[in-house]
């Protein structure tokens, strides 16, 4: 494949090919939106034409709906009072893959947060500066770049820049995205790390292709040849979390943001270690019936060998063992928790939700712990 010039172009060439598409029927509180997509490519150069179809079959691979249950009264706190035992800390919230900012589903769970906790000021991450945009970076983006920009916008919020801690909330991908923020800058610093159904120890798996579709048959070779290259790893999101343990060696030489952020290459970040184990309490929640994620144990930092069918469990791991992260440090202090939440992936009720809300980010949760 020759090499491309362009790429600015280029992506927005594949961004105007996206178009989102809400269900009206309600049938879930949150999961991955449903994307609609129409492949009109008329280019001349052969190799633009693969690259635009593999990227959209990937975008259409890799979703899956959010369906709002039922939408909640909107938020009325607008403004953050001066923390007190009586006021929760802000609550920043990472979306998922194919998710915006302004989501129906995720100003619910805005409202929910503020029902539960009384004076909650919530904070979506954006990456884009409309719905669009944001959606289209959740697919296309250089994960890196992502997280710098989102330190620099949280360190001079106006008013998140001015508080002693965040909470924070990650569903799905951005669960691992909201530890690489803690890891890699942390102002303001995050007091407690939720994460739903993440992919911290990436992915080694993506969706299998049905025989007659050509589409993501094409996208499926496209990857499988070239998801080592620069050009993917700096472009596809969901390839800079994949993790092959069966081709370690091709990972740690490339991934772009997993292998880092999980401390794997020789030489060890101690800044990493030393801003996760400054968390009052790190929460990993994992699906169980996750077929969306394989292996859905990613979101307890577990490891799947294919070859044997086998899982290794965090505390058995290297990672662990050594401490690479201070996972270790965590866990025997009674600072790391392991939780499953019943159902597929992002099928978060109402009930689930408020549990954490009041579990995790309360005020007397944030005052009792890690002070």
């Amino acid at each position: 494949m020759q090499e491309i010039s362009d790429l600015g172009k280029l992506e927005a060439d594949a961004k105007l090919l996206v178009t989102p598409s809400r269900p009206s029927v309600e049938t879930k509180f949150y999961d991955e939106v449903d994307v609609s997509i129409d492949v009109a490519l008329v280019v001349d150069m052969a190799w633009m034409a693969e690259f635009l179809i593999s990227t959209l079959a990937f975008i259409a691979l890799t979703s899956a709906a959010i369906v709002p249950q039922r939408p909640l009264a909107a938020v009325q706190a607008e403004r953050l009072t001066s923390p007190t035992s009586s006021t929760p800390l802000p609550l920043v919230v990472w979306h998922g893959l194919g998710d915006n900012y302004k989501a129906d589903g995720l100003r619910s769970i805005a409202s929910l947060a503020n029902s539960t906790n009384p004076g909650t000021y919530t904070y979506f991450i954006r990456l884009g500066d409309t719905p669009s945009a944001d959606r289209t970076a959740t697919f296309l983006g250089n994960l890196t770049e992502q997280v710098q920009r989102v330190c620099h916008d949280l360190s001079t919020h106006p008013i998140l820049s001015h508080v002693p801690a965040i909470n924070a909330l990650g569903f799905s991908q951005g669960g691992q995205f909201l530890r690489a923020y803690v890891q890699r800058c942390n102002s303001p610093p995050v007091h407690t790390l939720v994460t739903f159904g993440s992919q911290h120890n990436g992915i080694s798996e993506f969706q299998n292709c049905a025989d007659d579709d050509w589409v993501c048959r094409s996208w499926d070779g496209y990857l499988k040849r070239n998801t080592w290259s620069n050009f993917v790893q700096s472009r596809l999101v969901p390839a800079q979390y994949y993790r092959n343990p069966e081709d370690l060696d091709g990972y740690l030489e490339n991934s772009n943001f997993l292998a880092d952020i999980n401390n794997e290459r020789d030489a060890k970040n101690a800044t990493y270690k030393f801003n996760l184990k400054r968390l009052a309490r790190f929460v990993m929640y994992m699906f169980s019936e996750d077929t969306t994620v394989v292996p859905k144990e990613s979101a307890y930092f577990a490891e799947y060998n294919k070859t044997s069918d086998g899982v290794t469990k965090l505390r058995d791991r290297r990672l662990y063992k050594e401490d690479w992260l201070g996972l270790k440090d965590l866990d025997e202090s009674g600072r790391l928790e392991f939780r499953i939440a019943e159902g597929g992936h992002m099928q978060l009720s109402v009930e689930l939700l408020e549990d954490t809300f009041r579990r995790y980010f309360g005020a007397n949760a944030t005052r009792d712990e890690g002070e």
